[in-house]
């Protein structure tokens, strides 16, 4: 394993269609939503009232690492409000919760197992909101683990040569936040949380999601079995390869990041190519299945605040996004886990403030 080798790069290959420009993460369509069921005043409110949040800046306090400066002014027209363009950085994490039947089953494990952080990923956009950089962190990277308030009282520990995702394990959102913040010294602007189920029920929502594959994947883990080619997944299939990791590459959690970054653009997409106005029930079976999935920071807890972020990347296309890892190697003293590469890594997150 390279130290400042990235498990997936710019995606340049020919492998079936070319990426059409995409408006980033989606969450464009929440803005569309908006405009697609108009007046109906309970269907908005049933989508509002999907979002959970987290209150992280109230938990966190003043000891952070400083926010982005913006020397942009938000533009502004006659007939629209003034729509933010400062640069930004949201930590996002997809969880394997164990909470309820529908998570389990889809290998969430034992509720009182608790939930990871299977996936992380900083998505830093930059000021004017027209290029954006995808920073995965595998999950196997040891860490220190900061000392992190609790909802019941109290804070964890702080804890030497911790496994990256037990944050989230012991301390939720908040810890997440916090341990990001402490390895990186990048202040998260953003937080955004899905969880399995609602991942299964976006991809299915959106009517599958086509992927090319380059090896074939036999993952007893996973239970997933495709033989290389292109394949229409369907949602338990998505979310398969998404936790994908054995069976492929070194087995290493590095080889799973390659396949999600590659599940994303797939996910983009299929998003992008949806004529979703044209049928406003496809369109709140696909906004229901996007609420009803997330966890954000108390900044984007409401639909008109996703609408905001949405409508201000509406510039962005997948050809202005880059997708990189942390740098990482071997840990010194345990052949199954990575350590941050320096100075690589710390160079990569001095160039998203």
């Amino acid at each position: 394993m390279n130290g400042g080798e990235s498990a997936f790069g710019d995606d340049n290959g020919g492998v079936g269609r070319r990426r059409r420009r995409l408006k980033l993460a989606g969450f464009i369509l929440v803005g569309a939503l908006v405009l697609g069921v108009g007046g109906a005043g309970w269907a908005f409110w049933r989508l509002n009232d999907n979002i959970k949040s987290v209150d992280i800046n109230s938990a966190l306090g003043d000891n952070r690492p400083a926010k982005l400066r913006s020397s942009s002014e938000p533009s502004a027209s006659a007939t629209a409000s003034p729509l933010p363009s400062g640069a930004l950085n949201i930590l996002v994490l997809g969880s394997d919760s164990r909470s309820g039947e529908e998570n389990a089953a889809l290998g969430g494990g034992d509720e009182g197992a608790g939930a990871r952080s299977d996936t992380a990923m900083v998505v830093h956009i930059d000021e004017g909101r027209t290029e954006a950089t995808v920073v995965s962190i595998p999950r196997d990277t040891l860490v220190t683990r900061p000392s992190c308030p609790l909802e019941s009282g109290g804070s964890t520990s702080v804890a030497y040569n911790a496994m990256f995702n037990s944050a989230y394990a012991v301390g939720g959102p908040i810890c997440a936040v916090k341990t990001v913040e402490s390895m990186t010294n990048v202040r998260m602007d953003h937080y955004i949380e899905i969880d399995f189920s609602g991942f299964a029920k976006l991809v299915d929502a959106l009517g599958g999601v086509t992927v090319t594959t380059d090896e074939d994947i036999d993952d007893d883990d996973s239970h997933l079995k495709l033989k290389a080619g292109t394949h229409d997944l369907d949602g338990e299939q998505a979310l398969a390869l998404a936790r994908t990791r054995h069976g492929i590459g070194d087995g290493s959690d590095l080889g799973r990041i390659g396949l999600q970054q590659q599940l994303v653009k797939a996910l983009l997409d299929q998003i992008s190519s949806t004529d979703l106005l044209s049928d406003p029930t496809h369109l709140y079976e696909v906004a229901d299945a996007i609420t009803g999935s997330l966890t954000t920071d108390t900044g984007l807890d409401s639909l008109t605040e996703l609408m905001s972020l949405g409508e201000s990347l509406k510039g962005l296309s997948s050809d202005d996004t880059k997708t990189v890892m942390m740098p990482v190697v071997t840990a010194p003293y345990d052949s199954n886990r990575v350590v941050a590469d320096e100075p690589e890594a710390s160079e990569l997150w001095e160039s998203l403030k």
